[in-house]
């Protein structure tokens, strides 16, 4: 079964604003494209947040078809990851179903973001929103089918994210193969102050604010809501497992 996007019949229409949405101005530069999204990085001029949406909503929709077929469930998670108002419904919509029927492949979409993003820490950053935006898409249907694993891993290559950063994605999204050390980014021994210094810094780098500032689109934020929500609880599984163990271990005091 194949799923579009479609906007709610009957909705009330909000009042107008003269300010141009997310997704007005994501039309506007499709339709200036003739609707060939795979022209989106033509202009040159680096990844503002139209080009960073258009270049995820096209990865999104395609790895929704990744498995075979896109399910409620998949179309569903798009409209979590982006804030749609009533009023930008259709434009939403119009927007996902032109991704979604692009014929350009994965690759394309990946590597010219990457390349657009360019090198530093928060180009790099902003790719891994990316991955976890789009684990979440694979994750809607409660199942990690071998398809989207590929995909996903070859996305990572893509963007040069490392095995270990790829690893803590999938310790946060997928059922059965969660590790709370390995979100926090900490070894299996690590005593409960390393558990909380890893935590607040997680905590620190990943507040929505720090997001936004580098450049995550408002309309995404809900990725940031989401992401301290699994760094949070992945702390109270470490902090319950320590608190479990003997107080301290050495030579003299050994584990029974």
């Amino acid at each position: 079964m194949n799923e579009e996007i479609t906007a709610p019949a009957g909705e009330a229409q909000s009042p107008v604003s003269l300010r141009k949405s997310l997704w007005q101005l994501i039309l506007s530069r499709i339709n200036a494209l003739r609707e060939d999204i795979s022209r989106t990085f033509e202009s040159g001029t680096g990844v503002d947040s139209v080009t960073f949406s258009i270049s995820f909503i096209a990865l999104a929709a395609k790895l929704a078809k990744a498995d075979g077929q896109v399910t409620r469930d998949e179309v569903s998670m798009f409209r979590e990851i982006f804030t749609i108002p009533p009023a930008e419904e259709a434009n939403a919509a119009r927007v996902y179903n032109l991704c979604r029927q692009d014929v350009s492949g994965y690759h394309t979409y990946a590597r010219k973001l990457s390349n657009a993003l360019g090198a530093g820490e928060t180009a790099n950053e902003l790719r891994h929103d990316v991955l976890d935006g789009l684990f979440h898409i694979a994750m809607a249907d409660g199942e990690f089918h071998p398809d989207e694993e590929d995909f996903l891993r070859d996305v990572a290559e893509v963007f040069e994210v490392s095995d270990e950063q790829f690893d803590i994605l999938i310790a946060r999204h997928v059922p059965g193969r969660e590790n709370p050390f390995e979100i926090l980014g900490i070894a299996g021994d690590a005593s409960p102050d390393e558990a909380r210094r890893a935590w607040r810094q997680l905590v620190k780098d990943n507040h929505p604010d720090v997001l936004a500032s580098r450049g995550l689109p408002e309309e995404m934020q809900s990725l940031a809501t989401s992401r301290m929500a699994s760094i949070n609880k992945a702390y109270e599984d470490v902090s319950a497992i320590l608190k479990s163990r003997p107080l301290f271990e050495s030579d003299d005091n050994p584990a029974p």
